[in-house]
């Protein structure tokens, strides 16, 4: 059975090891050994893996009241996953099978949304995370730590994990106080094999360093997150020694080897190859964070030679990733012959009904609170051109921002300094159409579960925070085309890393190089004052060091507070009743190309 967190501890206490389960491997049997003549025994195991669910049980967008649907026709929600787990299960027997995830599990659609904050799953006698219900009856082996999971704090964290029925994994997300995991590092499973001795396979689970920063509010002082590579150089020696004949890593990061945060840790946020270049004794890794589609990728292990199979499914189930593992039962212990690795589609499959009917209720709730309208819009507003146009739907944020931090700071010392506020176009697809405006509008708008944060900033800081957000255009000459869907993105920026900044009127002049794009740089309609201090209203995220802008993570914080940046949002247009362009929408800002506008 695996164990969970409190009696990993119980265990590792009693055993003072830190690594006991119970069930550990005696030495094989030598009657099984192969013998002259006889064809040596093997046996052949699938491990299936999700990650990046992100609440996603149904092929339904919440945000438009419809149907999930892409350009692509993908389909989504682990009730499509669930009949595609079913069919490998049916195929390979359950017993040769494995269900894995690599995290981001409870944060990320208005139905975790709902079940962390209207209605708590921490509440006396509250209600069990859909998220819970719905991998348990899938019935998931192990699931490894994903930073969002944190973004509801320790307590939901701590209360979800109570109700799955498997354990959540994360060998270096340690206490901070006594420097030992504060979850189960590892879940070991024996697979039966007549004739033989059992196949002993290993999980072991690595999450992200950079919760460090993005919940620095919620971590700090309690949890500490170590290097994926140095804690699985230090866990995969004892897997193996404890008898593992297979070890796995599902690991809440990505293959590319960079960090989004520059040098703000030592350590690599998407280190998953990394992983397997560097340690010595892992046969799979299971990715995770990226949100990137990875059938198969083979890395070699720098000090054995031998191959390491990755695979990454695409977010929000929309895939699932099938490793096959071939082995061979030689000299008296079960070694990995093969291993190949490849996805199953959901689009493919329609919806397990058992998952439809667990969940039916609570997808009901949370669609009817979504649908609930708070005011009603003048004009349509959207943010289809918002990453190279300055569009009032990003207003809309920054001035909800400026608003609640002007009041929160009134009657201290910080209420004569004038209120800045950030805001990135997130979503590409977002609108507020004219008339009835509703909670689903709104949070469609702003997807991320964001908190609000009042920093310190000087003009000279401002400034380069500005040339470091225009640095996500690519430079385009005067007498070039424009293709708007070449613009942005440069260096492989994320939209959500690109920030516009309130209360200024400037040119982001894209023919000149990254580092000299801000111009005409006014504040009150004079040339911006490097010396003059404002207060940042800016998103937890960035005001931790999300997107390594300059300045920010280490500026003076003078306010801070728990509730959503969507919340705030939509208490703001509740109050307003009319949501009007005229009250909050103005143009600060325009791409030019040596001083004539792009558009």
């Amino acid at each position: 059975m695996p164990l969970n967190r409190r009696k990993f501890l119980k265990k590792s206490a009693v055993t003072g090891a830190g690594v006991a389960l119970a069930g550990a491997a005696a030495a094989p049997a030598r009657a099984a050994e192969k013998k002259p003549g006889r064809p040596a025994k093997r046996y052949s195991l699938t491990v299936m893996g999700t990650t990046d669910l992100h609440g996603h049980v149904f092929n339904w967008d919440y945000f438009k009241d419809a149907e999930y649907a892409d350009a692509a026709g993908n389909a989504m929600g682990l009730a499509r996953v669930s009949t595609l787990v079913n069919k490998i299960r049916q195929e390979k027997g359950r017993r040769n099978t494995l269900l894995l995830d690599a995290g981001d599990t409870i944060q990320g659609t208005p139905l975790t949304y709902y079940f962390a904050k209207v209605d708590p799953i921490t509440a006396k006698h509250g209600p069990v995370h859909p998220m819970a219900q719905a991998m348990n009856a899938i019935g998931y082996d192990a699931a490894a730590l994903g930073n969002h999971e944190f973004n509801y704090g320790i307590e939901t964290l701590r209360k979800f994990e109570d109700q799955c029925h498997f354990p959540l994994l994360g060998a270096n997300a340690l206490d901070a106080k006594t420097q030992k995991p504060a979850f189960p590092p590892y879940f070991i499973k024996k697979f039966q094999v007549p004739g033989a001795p059992p196949v002993k396979v290993a999980v072991l689970g690595l999450t992200n360093p950079g919760i460090a920063i993005w919940d620095k509010a919620y971590v700090q002082g309690k949890l500490t997150f170590p290097g994926l590579e140095e804690q699985a150089a230090k866990w995969v020696p004892k897997l193996r020694s404890m008898g593992a004949d297979v070890v796995i890593v599902s690991a809440h990061s990505g293959s590319s080897g960079t960090s989004s945060y520059g040098d703000q840790l030592p350590y690599v946020e998407n280190s998953a190859a990394l992983v397997a270049q560097q340690v010595p004794g892992i046969d799979a890794i299971l990715v995770g964070h990226a949100h990137v589609e990875i059938p198969e990728l083979k890395v070699t292990n720098k000090a054995t030679g031998k191959t390491v199979v990755l695979s990454e499914p695409l977010c929000y189930a929309e895939r699932l990733s099938v490793f096959d593992f071939n082995l061979v039962f030689q000299k008296g212990r079960w070694t990995v012959e093969s291993v190949a690795a490849s996805l199953r589609d959901a689009r493919t499959v329609a919806d397990d009904p058992k998952i439809t009917r667990l969940l039916k209720d609570e997808h009901a709730l949370v669609v009817e609170y979504v649908n609930q309208v708070v005011g009603t819009a003048k004009a349509t507003l959207t943010t289809v051109d918002a990453r190279y146009k300055d569009a009032p739907i990003i207003d809309l944020i920054t001035r909800v921002q400026e608003d609640v931090v002007k009041a929160a700071l009134a009657g201290t010392a910080y209420a004569s300094l004038p209120v800045i506020a950030q805001a990135s176009p997130f979503s590409r697809t977002s609108e507020i159409p004219a008339g009835d405006v509703t909670i689903r509008d709104l949070s469609g708008l702003y997807v991320y579960d964001n908190t609000l944060v009042a920093k310190l900033l000087t003009g000279v800081q401002v400034r380069a925070y500005l040339e470091y957000s225009a640095e996500y255009f690519v430079q385009t000459a005067a007498d070039a085309a424009v293709d708007t869907e070449k613009l942005t993105n440069a260096g492989g920026r994320p939209d959500y890393n690109y920030d516009y900044v309130s209360g200024f009127s400037y040119d982001i002049d894209i023919a000149k190089a990254a580092g000299s794009r801000i111009k005409n740089l006014t504040y009150n309609g004079a040339a911006l004052d490097d010396a003059q201090q404002f207060v940042l209203a800016v998103n937890n995220y960035r005001a931790n060091g999300g997107g390594a802008f300059p300045h920010v993570a280490a500026a003076t914080e003078v306010w801070s507070e728990s509730t959503e940046i969507r919340t705030r949002i939509a208490e703001w247009v509740t109050a307003k009743g009319v949501l009007d362009p005229a009250d909050f929408a103005s143009v600060d800002w325009k791409l030019t190309r040596n001083g004539t506008p792009v558009f």
